[in-house]
């Protein structure tokens, strides 16, 4: 990543917030310049679209298919000449009010591929279906955070790692499938009328147990009834 300085303290002046600086330097400028392929499982295709992608999150996609990942500013139609059989929408860091341009990517992608989204793609994914994001009293960072399933009533230990949250309140269209047990807050939905969910939290971490991990697999079952 081409961390230069210069640019860094203009992005400062013009933006005003060092978070906001962050997130379009690995947005816009760093997180992956050009795509680039993971091998995988040759069963599905997924497009993953890079806010600041982890390693170990393309490992966790490269046991369900094959992965390209892409930058964040990859236009929609550009996506879909890839042929994915989904799309996937990475973390990344800071304020997901600052990535403009990607709800719009996302809303010309709802109903043409099924969509899964974690942490900042979770936050995009909202805001793309009508919800509003806000900044949280207190962040929740740390590997000790539960979270309820509501259809299942499993508790699952997570990671977690931002300071923003998602609110659908008055969104058509959207199921409310998981919250933070410490705070009540969103921590996972799915869209009713398309094949998308999201989630706000790290599914490939592992605080211990590995709590998480069958969202993957959830996504290519998403994937398997839209093929």
């Amino acid at each position: 990543m081409d961390w230069n300085i210069g640019r860094v303290v203009d992005a400062l002046k013009t933006k005003g917030k060092l978070e906001n600086t962050l997130i379009l330097f690995l947005s816009d400028n760093g997180a992956c310049a050009e795509p680039y392929t993971v091998e995988g499982n040759p069963d599905r295709h997924v497009v993953a679209v890079d806010c600041g992608i982890k390693s170990t999150i393309l490992d966790c996609l490269s046991e369900i298919s094959r992965v390209t990942v892409v930058p964040a500013t990859t236009s929609a139609e550009e996506i879909k000449a890839l042929e994915p059989d989904g799309v996937f929408l990475s973390n990344g860091p800071g304020d997901p009010a600052a990535v403009t341009y990607l709800p719009e990517t996302i809303k010309s992608l709802l109903g043409e591929v099924p969509i899964f989204g974690i942490c900042m793609g979770h936050q995009l994914l909202g805001t793309a279906v009508g919800g509003r994001t806000h900044k949280l009293p207190f962040g929740h960072h740390g590997g000790n955070h539960p979270i309820k399933e509501l259809a299942t009533g499993k508790v699952e230990i997570t990671s977690q790692n931002h300071n923003y949250c998602v609110d659908l309140d008055g969104v058509d269209g959207v199921e409310v499938t998981h919250v933070n047990l410490n705070d009540d807050t969103l921590a996972g939905f799915r869209c009713t009328d398309v094949p998308a969910f999201g989630i706000q939290y790290h599914p490939e971490a592992g605080p211990g147990p590995h709590d998480s991990r069958y969202l993957f697999a959830r996504f290519a079952e998403l994937m398997d009834a839209q093929s």
